[in-house]
């Protein structure tokens, strides 16, 4: 099993997508369940492509054609829960903020999420305040999830926050990117603050009494 873990995360790094999707749809025929072989395997991957990014050894065509690799990876594990998707433990909108363009952590974050059976919008980079609340209302978003990566941007976490109280909306919400702390989350009143992938599934889970 550790065998297949080992190449999905290789085929991420080598931002193979056909490969993915293949050792996706050859490791769920196992009997590897979806969040597994996700998990182990190809987040894995991801993470290795991120910390390549920030240390300068690949450059932003790699990292898109690594995250599309994951996408590929991505659509065929929750193909296998489609069957299961009456009982998504919640829905999800999810962007990084207005004035940011930086997204492979909320991508590391998505594929977590999606593996761990919640349904996920994914609203981009560059998301104003008002897309995060036009997209939550319109698909009934019991969770927005806010990512900032630089400080020049986590005002804009704020901005949202202010308006879903503004307006008496009833969203949960959690923050995370590399400047934001739990201090910040509750500075600014969000429900929750994400260290990582897994911190912040765990933290949906509490929120919603999963």
């Amino acid at each position: 099993m550790a065998d297949i873990y080992q190449e999905a995360a290789e085929s991420i790094v080598n931002a193979d997508r056909a490969s993915s999707e293949e050792i996706a749809q050859r490791a769920l025929d196992s009997g590897i369940a979806p969040a597994d072989i996700m998990q182990n395997g190809f987040v894995k991957g991801i993470q290795e492509v991120g910390d390549l990014f920030e240390s300068g050894e690949v450059f932003l065509p790699e990292l898109m054609m690594s995250a599309d690799a994951m996408a590929g990876a991505t659509e065929v594990t929750n193909a296998a829960l489609e069957g299961e998707a009456a009982e998504a433990k919640g829905i999800m909108v999810i962007g990084t903020v207005q004035g940011d363009v930086h997204d492979i952590g909320k991508a590391i974050v998505i594929a977590y999420l999606k593996a761990n059976g919640y349904e996920v919008t994914d609203l981009g980079r560059d998301v104003s305040a008002d897309t995060f609340i036009e997209k939550a209302k319109e698909l009934s978003a019991d969770v927005i999830g806010m990512s900032a990566l630089l400080t020049t941007t986590m005002e804009e976490q704020k901005k949202v926050i202010k308006r879903i109280k503004d307006e008496g909306l009833s969203y949960k919400t959690v923050v995370g990117g590399a400047p934001c702390t739990q201090r910040w989350a509750d500075q600014i009143g969000a429900d929750a603050y994400a260290e990582d992938a897994n911190d912040g599934v765990k933290k949906i889970d509490a929120l919603l009494g999963k």
